[in-house]
């Protein structure tokens, strides 16, 4: 008899430290959701693979939900991050404008708000808990520096833009022609595009290259995704390979398009070290310590010359 109480009193002792880790292993993990912008996006894929693949390293259960380049869609994946319970969400808003409302609830239900490669207008920012990401601004400025080094003597460009509305677009807008007023570049024409899409951008340079022709000496576009287009669309027109491009990213068609020669220069960001740093921060909010609000990955400039010294991008 004795022999059996002491058995029944092992099994429980040992059934409430299976308990005791279980419920610590579920504490240690909680939910995450990343809300990628348009998985049609290869930064956004490529973005979510990275979520998905350090997540776990930092003890987070991930979730990736996809607001196919839709301001509405996108909303309504915060919500359902909410609805989900979970501990913190981060979002590359398509609108940056239109998202707002739907982190204020996410906020006020508690989550970590992280805003992952574009951040809030300004007014806005006591809303997230901290944004990691390139300084866009600055990309458009490295931009406009290689054309003023490139043209000396002057040259005459286009501009074709990123989605309009995004914090990308308007920062690489705003930041590329603060830093060509006043000298001999001469931004032509502008335009952006309605998503991140290459036959938007083809379809945009094809127009220019009808009105401008031989006028235009380069061309910046805030994508290189986009920049894939417009050579398409040169090609097509018999333009000069000289055309002086360049794009913002760093990924693995703006590597080819500069080793091809049809791409100048390509802005590089980084999206693995863009990820695991949300990460990091995230779990440093939850576990109640103080972290920076603006968190800049940096750039780096990547031409012909120096291509080989960096390693190739997955996506």
């Amino acid at each position: 008899m004795k022999k059996a109480i002491v058995f029944v009193l092992i099994l429980m002792s040992f059934s409430m430290v299976l308990f005791a880790q279980g419920a610590a292993e579920a504490e240690g993990n909680p939910k995450i959701v990343f809300v990628a912008a348009d998985m049609k996006n290869e930064s956004q894929a490529f973005s979510s693979r990275m979520f998905e693949k350090y997540g776990p390293d930092y003890g987070f259960d991930v979730t990736i939900l996809d607001a196919e380049g839709n301001a509405e869609k996108e909303a309504a994946a915060v919500s359902n991050a909410i609805a989900m319970k979970a501990k913190a969400v981060f979002v590359n808003p398509n609108d940056i404008n239109a998202i707002i409302p739907s982190l204020m609830q996410a906020k006020q239900a508690g989550l970590v708000v992280g805003m992952y490669s574009s951040d809030l207008p300004a007014a806005s920012a006591d809303i997230r808990s901290f944004f990691v990401g390139v300084n866009d601004t600055m990309a458009g400025q490295t931009a406009a520096q290689a054309f003023i080094d490139h043209f000396p003597a002057g040259a005459k460009i286009v501009e074709i833009g990123g989605q309009a509305g995004h914090d990308a677009q308007i920062k690489r807008h705003d930041g590329f022609n603060e830093v060509i007023a006043g000298t001999n570049i001469v931004n032509m024409d502008y335009k952006a595009c309605q998503q991140w899409a290459t036959d938007q951008a083809l379809a945009i340079a094809e127009d220019m290259i009808t009105k401008y022709g031989t006028e235009i000496d380069g061309i910046f576009c805030h994508w290189d995704n986009g920049v894939t287009g417009i050579i398409n669309a040169v090609q097509a027109a018999n333009l000069d390979k000289d055309l002086y491009i360049i794009g913002v990213d760093g990924n693995r068609a703006g590597f080819q398009q500069v080793r091809d020669g049809w791409q100048s220069v390509t802005i590089m960001q980084n999206f693995e070290n863009m990820t695991k740093q949300s990460l990091q921060l995230a779990k440093d909010v939850l576990e109640g310590k103080s972290v920076q609000k603006v968190n800049f990955i940096p750039l780096d400039a990547v031409d012909l010359g120096n291509i080989d010294s960096f390693t190739a991008p997955e996506w």
